[in-house]
């Protein structure tokens, strides 16, 4: 994709929320080779091109300088456990007194590293599970094993006390299966399930049109959180999937809100956040305004981040509903949801433009 720049415009810098949330690919080198990777390639070694531990440190350290206190940094890859200076750098972060995370896939971890992983001061970890059984979850990791190394690895984790999630892309191949799925996650024993709508960037836009799930499908599987939410059994959230939040306000009976925000790793806000309170840097220190959205910024290696976040213009369009574009900009959920900004892109590359995904008709528009 066309990975245009953004120039960065002083007179946005007052307009500049809370960076709460930073998801930092520490590496591209990965062990796996999953069909709907964010990635384009499918990189296995790390590229000479990526933050060297001094970057990586000094973009760490500068973080509270975004304004908002500290967010919290979530290292994740590629395989972050295949960046050899992982838990220095996990040093510097907890140093600078700022909550950290690890997403992985799991299938690296064994007694040993989980508990570096529990001393290094990650809060959390997450472990993907692309479907309830190894045959639904192998087939798009593209490694046989994957799945029941991901579960020895999550076990090692839970027997260390570290709090473990499960994050699931859903896809054809898979939501039919979101009952089980979910079972899984209580069985393993863990403190939260997150269910990632597909966005289809990176490798994603290889595959064949047929995975992603029909409006009236993806309609059905945010409801189906909604219900189980509401079990109150474990931490349910749909993640890349902002009319989620649309649907919450009409099962309320509710159709306006403001944005309502708690702490920690539940934190529940609005729809899309790209670039009004998450942001995203690559192994290369590209800033996104989310890891599905590849419009840069800017470069940690030649701008402080918080510059960066308080400065750029695409980040200014993307905190600015009343820009929003088709039925998106005329919806009454507006909001609350936003629509997703990187879907946008993906189907028109105008990050603007209405979610393609989405099923609702505005009441203007009926």
């Amino acid at each position: 994709m066309d990975m245009n720049k953004a120039h960065p415009h002083a007179s946005n810098a007052n307009l500049a929320p809370a960076l709460r949330l930073l998801f930092w690919e520490t590496t591209a080198a990965c062990n796996l080779a999953c069909a709907h990777c964010r990635r384009l390639d499918e990189t296995v070694q790390h590229r000479p091109d990526q933050l060297t531990t001094g970057q990586a440190s000094d973009m760490l350290r500068s973080l509270p300088e975004a304004g908002g206190g500290k967010p919290i940094v979530v290292f994740s890859g590629g395989e972050p456990l295949m960046r050899e200076d992982l838990f220095e750098l996990a040093g510097v972060a907890t140093k600078a007194e700022l909550p950290i995370a690890l997403a992985t896939n799991g299938t690296m971890v064994n007694d040993e590293l989980a508990g570096r992983i529990v001393d290094a001061g990650f809060r959390r970890t997450s472990i993907s599970f692309d479907g309830p059984d190894a045959a639904t979850h192998d087939a798009l990791r593209g490694i046989d094993g994957s799945f029941d190394a991901a579960v020895r690895g999550l076990n090692c984790l839970c027997e260390r006390g570290m709090s473990v999630q499960i994050n699931t892309t859903i896809t054809q191949h898979n939501h039919r299966k979101l009952d089980e799925t979910y079972e899984l996650a209580l069985k393993l024993g863990a403190d939260a399930l997150h269910l990632f709508m597909l966005v289809p960037v990176g490798c994603g836009m290889k595959l064949d049109e047929d995975i992603m799930l029909s409006d009236g499908e993806y309609e059905r599987a945010l409801n189906w959180i909604h219900d189980r939410s509401d079990e109150q059994r474990i931490h349910l959230k749909a993640t890349c999937a902002p009319h989620y939040f649309r649907i919450k306000q009409q099962r309320a009976g509710r159709e306006q809100t403001s944005r309502t925000t708690s702490g920690g790793m539940h934190a529940e806000t609005k729809g899309c956040l790209a670039g009004q309170a998450v942001c995203f840097v690559s192994h290369t220190g590209e800033v996104f305004p989310c890891g599905y959205l590849p419009m840069s910024s800017g470069n940690v290696k030649q701008t402080p981040l918080p510059t960066i976040w308080q400065e750029s213009t695409i980040f200014a369009d993307l905190r600015d509903d009343a820009k929003l574009k088709g039925k998106c900009g005329c919806c009454e959920y507006a909001k609350v949801c936003m629509g997703c900004r990187a879907r946008a892109y993906a189907e028109s590359y105008d990050y603007l433009a209405e979610e393609p995904n989405c099923a609702y008709v505005p009441k203007g528009m009926r």
